[in-house]
């Protein structure tokens, strides 16, 4: 009798799990489960974070002392895994400006946020709709597409679609 509550318990559970999987043929003749391919236009991490320096050389320099950042010319590349691809090296940038830049410029902030997003195409469209101001158009680079908006508060943001493959490939150390 036991075995039998076994076995009946086992196909019980074994059946419910099969029914939770979604699969997505890759063929006509692979019933194999792939993950979804999410293309929402969405903010999916932060991407860099950037902010005015007197000296910026001086302040790279401390925290490479101090903190253990590995600094390079473009500041430090924070390494880190996708988590819906684990294998898959992603980065963000922290970067201290000259005091002096106009990159910031139209927002008063000695700082700039840049989020990684996915579809910055559709996300550009939906920020149109909802009426957000749109500063420039989308610049295409080998490492992403980039563009610059600014939020209710008059705070500029950069939004970058990155190409990670492109970053892994240039290779050099990184902050992990």
């Amino acid at each position: 009798m036991r075995k039998t509550a076994v076995l009946i318990l086992t196909v019980v559970l074994f059946s419910s799990c099969e029914m939770n999987k979604t699969k997505v043929p890759t063929s006509s003749k692979s019933p194999i489960s792939t993950p979804t391919i999410d293309t929402i236009p969405k903010v999916t991490g932060i991407g860099g974070v950037f902010f005015k320096a007197k000296n910026p050389k001086e302040v790279k320099y401390w925290y490479g002392t101090n903190l253990g950042i590995v600094i390079g010319p473009y500041g430090s590349p924070f390494e880190f895994r996708n988590a819906n691809r684990p294998e898959e090296i992603n980065y963000l940038n922290w970067d201290p400006f000259p005091d002096t830049t106009s990159y910031f410029d139209l927002s008063e902030k000695e700082f700039m946020i840049n989020y990684r997003v996915q579809n910055i195409e559709g996300l550009v469209k939906k920020l149109k709709q909802n009426g957000v101001t749109i500063l420039d158009e989308i610049a295409v680079y080998e490492y992403g597409k980039f563009v610059h908006i600014m939020d209710l508060e008059g705070n500029k943001i950069e939004l970058w679609e990155p190409i990670d493959s492109f970053l892994t490939k240039m290779g050099g150390p990184t902050t992990k």
